[in-house]
């Protein structure tokens, strides 16, 4: 699969590029950082790329890019994802599940359904995702999410206990093992206990060598064990290893804890090099001469991939880096991709029309059922007219809502009219004097730079809260700002808790509200 490569084909082989999952250039969504055709054509001819990380599109459509990219390739390629909550988080008709936090609810009462919900998860998208062509899977989160302002791990995590996270990001990982697919432990050496996000700056974590043994580095060691294809570094600077080098470019942090210390072998993938905890503190040229001095493998979204290549091409040429450790990282490569491109895979591909089946669809809805959460006098009372807000952090990146999905199609068949509103744009002044259903779509993202509620979000909730004209209020996604607004809420109100926001979420929550729905439509044969 290497035979024969020039040191630039090699080299190329250690970087992986992203692209848009929509078939033509005029759909590119982030031209920043998504490759047109034309370079990507170049990119895998000219250079020999090793990989590709996709985002966006529908499941049929990744199943035509996937072959098409394939067969622009001079060597077979990685096909990545972070598809963290299946593959129907990033790609639409697939299973979609609740975030991985969801787990950690169910764990508290039933660790052992907890574990058997996560090889689920685990099993369904490794399976999904080799019916549309992605054969590494950029998960799962095995960060210790015990720092609640954490504004980009947050709900991705497993939980806030290590072995909790240990337990289920291993159980997700033994899910997809059956499978001929990677699997990636991240953010090494652990992104929990940070408020600041690495996609915009470089956070520090000033914990001593002792606490990270104890909470950050456990469920990394559990991946290890269980066999992780690959480890995902931190832009993070931890000062017990490394008081002057982001993670992902740290000699000690990669090379002599992660791969001589706990003992990895497989492939070390550098987090996307163009967010800001990196790409803020030195040029394309060298961080990518940087991270394969610290032990990279795979350098994932250099901003510019064609310096990257030949900033590291001058290394090698120069003395500052050798053609064997270029060739070690390739021999790793190459391992990982001989289980994908076996000649005698374990299973043959899927049929795209086993995506989202009956089977994965009840496993969502068991695992959003078993973690709901609620409180207060339900179902709500039949009114006259009513409120139904929906408030949002950015209307334009609600892939969570349309016209018909449940939390403004339901409310709406009871006589609620819909209003959805941005966190910014929060007044609810003109809605005084109105029964009103509340509900809050919020959680951790990356770029979204905060957590939770800012002061003046919290003003504004608490003018309204202090009235008596909520019916019931809906937290979608956060746990921490649940924990706010129940400080808040007036006693009497009813409210629900759910870690998803996609439909299927919706769905559950609103057939509590308006169980009469459900009734109704059961009869006609909807099963949603």
């Amino acid at each position: 699969m290497t035979e024969k490569l020039s040191l630039k084909e090699k080299i190329g082989q250690l970087i992986v590029v992203r692209t848009t999952g929509y078939l033509f250039d005029h759909q590119i969504r982030y031209p920043a950082w998504e490759a047109t055709q034309t370079q990507l054509k170049k990119w895998l001819q000219e250079f020999n790329i090793g990989g590709i990380i996709l985002l966006g599109g529908s499941c049929a459509e990744i199943a035509y890019r996937t072959q098409q990219l394939q067969s622009w390739a001079k060597t077979p390629l990685l096909i990545s994802a972070d598809i963290e909550e299946g593959v129907g988080q990033r790609f639409s008709g697939a299973t979609w599940f609740p975030p991985p936090m969801t787990l950690s609810q169910i764990a508290i009462e039933n660790r052992p359904l907890a574990q058997e919900y996560a090889q689920k998860m685990g099993k369904i998208t490794a399976e999904e995702a080799l019916a549309i062509g992605i054969n590494w899977i950029l998960a799962p989160i095995t960060d210790v999410n015990n720092n609640p302002q954490n504004p980009v791990i947050n709900v991705r995590a497993f939980g806030d206990n290590p072995q909790t996270v240990s337990d289920l990001a291993t159980a997700f990982i033994q899910g997809c093992q059956s499978l001929p697919i990677l699997t990636t432990a991240k953010h090494f050496p652990g992104h929990g206990d940070t408020a600041t996000d690495s996609h915009l700056d470089l956070p520090r974590l000033s914990h001593s060598l002792a606490r990270l043994n104890e909470v950050e580095l456990p469920p990394f060691q559990q991946a290890i064990n269980e066999g992780v294809d690959t480890v995902m570094t931190a832009h993070l600077l931890v000062e017990a290893f490394d008081k002057v080098n982001p993670a992902t470019l740290s000699y000690p942090i990669l090379t002599e804890q992660l791969r001589e210390k706990m003992g990895f072998e497989g492939l070390i993938v550098t987090d996307a090099l163009i967010m800001g905890g990196v790409a803020k503190y030195a040029s394309t040229e060298e961080i990518a001469v940087k991270a394969i001095q610290a032990g990279a493998d795979i350098l994932l979204m250099p901003e510019n991939p064609e310096a990257a290549i030949n900033s590291i091409v001058q290394a090698v040429n120069n003395a500052i880096l050798s053609e064997a450790r270029i060739d070690r990282s390739l021999a790793r490569i190459a391992q990982a991709k001989n289980k994908i491109f076996s000649p005698e895979p374990k299973i043959k591909p899927l049929a795209i029309d086993n995506i989202a089946t009956s089977e994965s669809l009840s496993s969502v809805n068991e695992i959003l059922k078993e973690s709901l959460v609620k409180k207060g006098k339900l179902p709500l009372k039949s009114i006259v007219q009513g409120i139904n807000i929906v408030v949002v952090d950015d209307l334009l990146t609600c892939d969570f809502l349309d016209r018909q999905t449940p939390a403004i199609a339901i409310p709406q068949s009871f006589n609620y009219q819909t209003q959805i509103i941005e966190q910014k744009n929060l007044h609810f002044t003109q809605y005084e004097q109105k029964l009103m259903l509340l509900q809050v779509f919020i959680r951790g993202n990356p770029f979204r730079g905060s957590a939770g509620l800012n002061s003046v979000m919290q003003e504004n909730y608490q003018r309204l809260l202090t009235k008596n004209q909520i019916q019931a209020l809906v937290i979608y996604g956060s746990p921490y700002v649940l924990k706010w607004f129940r400080s808040q809420l007036l006693e009497e109100t009813p409210w629900l808790f759910s870690y998803g926001q996609m439909p299927y979420a919706q769905r559950i929550v609103c057939e509590n509200l308006f169980p009469m729905y459900h009734e109704h439509n059961f009869q006609k044969g909807d099963f949603l």
